[in-house]
């Protein structure tokens, strides 16, 4: 370990598997982005990168250590010596090329800024693996994330004979203009996906609506009141959840069937909330808890009524806690498929989940199902990019400073 405090060491080995970092990724975007063969070189990737954490580490002008790292990295990769082999067009080896090498210029000069070639004090040698280690995390969960979307949209976009042809292929004709968008005017046109889509929106709406109108009473019951049982029952809120959705399926199942019930919307909004409200609770009331007493004692002082009080001081100053519980539970309503596949029958009625595993069939082009698996991801990432800053802002705006 005491090899590592040195700069000729760190800087080799950090450049060596960095770059075979950087290769990896942009081969993999390379590929997906034209359909030719980029692969990584995991020995001249080494070599080459260990040569490029040497010099990050000579007492050189940060633009002349990037000139000079770009440089040897492009003039490498171009030679067919270097850490990428390339089958594809001029143009498209040119910028992976050149992508590789600023890349790796830039990259490598900030993880060994100010990082001098022979002995590093600790807290430089600390500072360039954890910035190493910084990017290295930012890369792989940023691919875990994208590379399924990305592979989910590319194929909802192509054609069946293009797919057949090469299933590898995941780039795109710009050609054909609107004619790419064909898999999903079929699935509104022919598959009632119109109809799907809205039954889920008012379904998980009305979820989220009766799971917050028995959750905020509940809960704030249990954060302030004092009554027989209350440590009884803020404890065993979530154990419905110990309970597997499975075990619970066929009583269900029998009991709406009896009841009329099955196959029919109404029920899925019976249903779903029963398995949303204990989870809301348990968020619920941690925020109640969070809110200083103070405030709302000054509120009944003031000749406010208990409901007038959570009304006017609680509520409000809960609406992140109450976003955060709101999408959460839209979610679950919007993305739940065991008790629409068990309750539903009639296609009209069906949600977009039970719409969705309705394509999973040899009869169906994969493209349809990539296409549904979009319109069913698509309006949930909307709806938590849009409420993301609502939900984090705001998170201590009761507390009292004494």
């Amino acid at each position: 370990m005491k090899l590592l405090r040195f700069g000729f060491v760190s800087g080799p080995l950090i450049g060596a598997l960095w770059l075979f970092i950087l290769a990896t990724s942009i081969s993999i975007t390379m590929s997906f982005a034209t359909g030719n063969p980029f692969r990584p070189m995991p020995v001249s990737a080494l070599g080459i990168g260990a040569l490029s954490g040497f010099s990050a580490t000579r007492p050189l002008n940060k633009l002349v250590k990037i000139a000079s790292i770009a440089g040897l990295v492009f003039v490498f990769t171009v030679s067919g010596f270097g850490p990428m082999a390339m089958e594809s067009t001029f143009l498209s080896e040119v910028i992976a090329a050149l992508t590789l090498a600023l890349a790796m210029g830039w990259s490598m000069v900030v993880i060994m800024d100010k990082a001098p070639a022979g002995a590093m004090t600790r807290h430089e040698t600390e500072e360039a693996w954890i910035r190493f280690l910084t990017g290295f995390g930012y890369i792989f969960f940023t691919a875990i994330v994208v590379i399924p979307f990305y592979v989910m949209v590319m194929t909802s976009l192509k054609s069946q004979s293009a797919l057949l042809q090469n299933p590898l292929d995941f780039s795109l004709d710009l050609d054909k203009g609107w004619a790419l968008f064909r898999s999903y005017e079929e699935l509104f046109r022919d598959f009632n996906f119109g109809t799907y889509l809205w039954t889920s929106a008012y379904v998980s709406v009305l979820t989220v609506a009766i799971t917050l109108a028995f959750s905020i009473p509940g809960a704030y019951a249990v954060a302030r009141l004092r009554f027989r049982g209350q440590k009884a029952f803020s404890r065993s809120i979530l154990l419905i959840y110990m309970v597997p959705m499975i075990v619970l399926a066929l009583p269900i199942y029998i009991a709406f069937s009896v009841t009329g019930l099955r196959n029919t919307v109404i029920g899925l909004i019976l249903i779903y909330p029963v398995t949303t409200i204990p989870v809301a609770l348990y968020m619920l009331q941690g925020y109640f808890r969070g809110i200083p007493p103070e405030v709302e004692e000054a509120g009944l002082m003031d000749g406010l009524t208990r409901l007038q009080v959570i009304w006017k001081i609680t509520l409000p100053l809960a609406l992140p806690a109450l976003a955060s519980v709101s999408l959460y539970v839209f979610m679950i309503a919007w993305n739940e498929f065991l008790l629409a596949f068990m309750l539903l029958d009639d296609p009209s009625k069906f949600t977009l989940t039970r719409g969705v595993s309705m394509l999973n069939s040899s009869e169906i082009p994969r493209e349809h199902l990539m296409a549904g698996a979009v319109i069913a991801t698509l309006p949930v990432m909307v709806l938590f990019l849009g409420l993301e800053k609502f939900m984090t802002k705001g998170l201590t705006a009761g507390s009292v400073k004494g």
